[in-house]
Parts: C-alpha cells; sequence; structure tokens
C-alpha cells in the first residue's frame, strides 16, 4: 500500500497568508540562494488554524544545512511572532536536499507526505513512492530515540513553567507519533489529526488504553501535570514502543 500526501491542496486562511508571506520573505532576503525551497505542515497549510491556538511549522530544504545561521533564525521568528500575536509557536526545522533524496523513509517522507511546498521547486516529488511496510516503520524511527532522549532531558531540566507545558505537550504528541508509526500497517493512512491518531492507537495497539488517554490529556492541555509524573508515564509508553520496534526488527531479520 502507497502512502499519499496528507495535505492534497493548500488552502491557507487570508489570515495566515499575510504571516506565510512575510516568513519566506524574509528568509530569502536573509539566506538567498543557500535555500533551495520551503514547505509547511500543520493547521495553517490546511486552512483549519484557529487565531491564539495553531502554531506555524515550517522545513526549509538547501544544500547545506550549516549555511543556515540559526541565530538569524531565530530573530526572524521572534519578530514574525511579535508582528503576528495570534500565532501561539513557530518552528523552522532544516534538513538538505541529500537527506530528502537519500532518506526516503525519514526525511522523504516527511517533505512528500506530511508537508507542502510553498516556495521553490517541491524535492518531495522526486521522493519514490513510500510503500507501507515493516522496513519503512523502522526507518521510520531511526532517529525517535534521540528526539525522544532530547525533549526528555529539555523536561527533566526545565524550570519555566511555560517550558514544562511546552515540552510535555510536545513529548505527548511525539510518542502519540510514534505509537502511530506502529499501525500503519492497519490504517494505511498517515493520519495528522491527533484525536483520530489517538483513536487509531486505542482500536488497533496493544499498549494499555490509560497510558494513551494520558498522553492525550496531556497533549491537549499541560499547564498542571507534574513533570515527574508526565515522566514516568512517558517511560512507560516508550518502552512499549521500544519493544515493538525490536519484535518488528526481529523479524525483518528473520
Amino acid at each position: 500500500m502507497i502512502l499519499e500526501k496528507v495535505i492534497k491542496k493548500i488552502t491557507i486562511q487570508s489570515e495566515y497568508k499575510d504571516l506565510v508571506d512575510t516568513y519566506v520573505e524574509h528568509i530569502l532576503n536573509e539566506f538567498k540562494d543557500k535555500i533551495h525551497s520551503i514547505y509547511m505542515c500543520g493547521s495553517i497549510p490546511k486552512g483549519t488554524a484557529q487565531p491564539y491556538k495553531s502554531d506555524a511549522d515550517f522545513t526549509i530544504v538547501c544544500t547545506n544545512p550549516e549555511d543556515i545561521d540559526y541565530e538569524k533564525l531565530s530573530n526572524i521568528k521572534d519578530k514574525l511572532l511579535e508582528e503576528y500575536p495570534f500565532v501561539t509557536k513557530m518552528d523552522t526545522i532544516i534538513c538538505s536536499m541529500d537527506d530528502v533524496l537519500s532518506r526516503p523513509n525519514d526525511w522523504g517522507f516527511w517533505v512528500k507526505i506530511i508537508c507542502v511546498c510553498i516556495h521553490g521547486e517541491d524535492i518531495g516529488e522526486k521522493v519514490p513512492p513510500i510503500i507501507i511496510s515493516p522496513e519503512f516503520i523502522l526507518d521510520l524511527n531511526t532517529d525517535t530515540k534521540e528526539e525522544v532522549d532530547r525533549v526528555h532531558q529539555s523536561l527533566s531540566n526545565a524550570s519555566d513553567d511555560a517550558l514544562k507545558t511546552r515540552y510535555t505537550k510536545g513529548y505527548s504528541k511525539r510518542l502519540l507519533r510514534a505509537l502511530y508509526s506502529l499501525i500503519i500497517e492497519n490504517t494505511g493512512v498517515w493520519e495528522d489529526d491527533i484525536t483520530k491518531m489517538k483513536n487509531a492507537i486505542l482500536n488497533f495497539c496493544e499498549i494499555d488504553p490509560a497510558l494513551v488517554e494520558y498522553l492525550y490529556a496531556c497533549y491537549l492541555d499541560s499547564r498542571h501535570v507534574p513533570v515527574e509524573e508526565f515522566l514516568r508515564n512517558a517511560d512507560e509508553v516508550y518502552s512499549y514502543f521500544e519493544n515493538a520496534l525490536n519484535e518488528m526488527q526481529k523479524k525483518r531479520v528473520l
């Protein structure tokens, strides 16, 4: 079964169009010919964004990510968040053209399936069709442990309540995405709606449903979630996920 693109048509609402156009303008002015193409994912390109609730997620593809000055990128973000206060958060992922083309089940999946191109030549069109299989699931999760370890440490060290809330929400979503990846052979599609993702996990995953509901509740509202409690449950979820991946790897070898 071949994965289809999550967002088939870009429908940016009028109140967000100026934000997107300004972001692209600033990025091109600052980094000029270092940029190959720019992408978005999430509610803004889907046309379902809600002011003061939705964030802006961009991806930049370039020849060499080291050409992008992260401090300048951060300054652009801060300026735009001040100019467009109805956007809750702004994230930019940077990857190379080689990442996208040489890792089709990882970066290629991200650009081809999850994102839509808003500037430049869509390199996702050069990525071969992505076939749902155990190989795809394993490749997709190549960096999951590294990502989970990083956010785990960030949350453990956070002293500011706003950061704790942000990291808890992000960690919850990351773990739900990881669990969903385990059952994509059952669903046949990549689901980016978090509620539908949670329901699919409950239907097809053998993990304790209470843990899934806990992550979902933390994603919706993590303002008063005790960090130690969350990390304890998150570790249990990740342990299940890691064991499932290991079993998949064993079967793949056989």
